[in-house]
């Protein structure tokens, strides 16, 4: 079959329970941050994304570009993709065009992936592992509790953890800071991964290269695997200086959209891992470019699609795709992640995640569950596309 035809695209916010960001302004549950779509064709196959963006915008977003996606063929991502992108540059490239087209871009791989019987990985050009292990992610607190939430997390079989935002920075106390980097290295042990992020991406973030420099050296004394976010996004020159210096390593990029915004950090040396978010950055297709760019450069990628089980799904394939990237984030306790599939993700004795050798992302929504989550989920399904599932069309 040379053509699947695209017939309609909807998007469905998620509302209920989005979990706390950490943020100045923190978000409620109610607030609606991540949407899913869904792409249907006139073969009743059906392909799912995930984004980043408050559901109206990703709505709006999708009823803009209706003139440009509608009739055109599901089986050719990256072109229908980089359509969307060149026309559509007037009304401003890399925000909420480029954030619901990243959905529509993971969608159209989904949807490529059932109709040739193939994980998504395989159609990026071959699988590098069978399995990834997940970061489980989570909000910084005070050291006590800190220290519970970690343990917990450990006990679940998590081996990798991440904690951010909160306190840290934000108190100007530098003795809270390293108490609660203490705390987390004491609780999760010597041989866990450990990881920092300062969240500096959040509003009137305060502190300069200074105070990154001063407290990368004390996470070097807790053996953390990297510093995340230590500057203002906007703050390139100084992102250089602190990666030259630096005893740990430099990530950073979530914020950044479209692959020419990541041209000038990964040519310049501004980091050591690169962060881009497949569910904002441009879709799958844009996250394989910018991947591969790092990797001539030396410098790792690390995707961040955490924000849903879509997500997760597509950074697993494309970790399963890329040589060097062992690690992939999980955010921890996120029912949007963990509840809205037909089967939940499930940490092996290691804990480590299997990536998904289905066709396509080799997930499956789960009707019921997001009856809970999304006022009228059924838009995200088709009879067709359930009799259909990962089942490869035939001439």
């Amino acid at each position: 079959m040379q053509t699947v035809k695209i017939t309609s695209i909807v998007a469905a916010p998620l509302f209920g329970a989005s979990p706390k960001g950490g943020w100045s302004a923190e978000i409620k549950p109610d607030d609606s941050v991540h949407a899913l779509v869904a792409v249907h064709t006139d073969q009743g196959i059906t392909g799912h994304g995930s984004v980043f963006t408050d559901g109206r915008l990703v709505a709006a977003a999708i009823d803009v570009l209706r003139p440009l996606y509608e009739g055109e063929n599901a089986l050719e991502p990256e072109r229908v993709t980089e359509k969307l992108n060149q026309n559509s540059f007037w009304m401003g490239r890399g925000g909420t065009l480029t954030h619901a087209i990243s959905g529509i871009d993971i969608a159209l791989w989904d949807i490529l992936g059932k109709v040739t019987g193939q994980p998504v990985a395989r159609l990026l050009g071959g699988i590098y592992r069978r399995r990834v292990q997940p970061y489980c992610s989570l909000l910084m607190q005070e050291p006590a509790r800190m220290a519970e939430t970690l343990r917990a997390a450990h006990e679940s079989g998590f081996r990798a953890f991440k904690i951010g935002w909160g306190p840290f920075g934000r108190a100007m106390d530098t003795r809270l800071d390293e108490a609660i980097v203490r705390a987390a290295r004491d609780a999760v042990g010597p041989t866990a991964k450990l990881f920092v992020d300062a969240g500096a991406s959040d509003a009137h973030w305060p502190h300069g290269l200074k105070w990154a420099l001063r407290t990368a050296h004390m996470l070097k004394d807790y053996d953390v695997g990297w510093f995340e976010e230590a500057l203002r996004p906007d703050a390139f020159e100084d992102y250089r200086e602190l990666r030259r210096a630096s005893p740990v390593p430099i990530a950073g990029g979530e914020v950044l959209t479209r692959r020419q915004a990541f041209l000038p950090w990964i040519v310049h040396g501004a980091l050591d891992i690169v962060q881009p978010d497949v569910t904002k950055v441009g879709g799958i297709s844009e996250q394989r470019r910018i991947a591969w760019l790092a990797d001539e450069f030396g410098v790792k990628y690390i995707g961040h699609g955490w924000n849903t089980a879509i997500g997760l799904a597509a950074d697993l394939q494309l970790a399963a795709a890329m040589p060097l990237t062992d690690l992939v984030e999980y955010i921890g306790g996120s029912p949007y992640v963990d509840a809205i599939c037909a089967t939940s993700p499930v940490l092996d004795e290691e804990g480590f995640l299997a990536v998904p050798d289905r066709a396509g992302l080799g997930v499956e929504l789960d009707r019921e569950q997001l009856a809970r989550y999304t006022p009228n989920p059924a838009v995200l399904f088709s009879d067709r596309a359930r009799r259909a599932r990962a089942r490869p069309l035939r001439a």
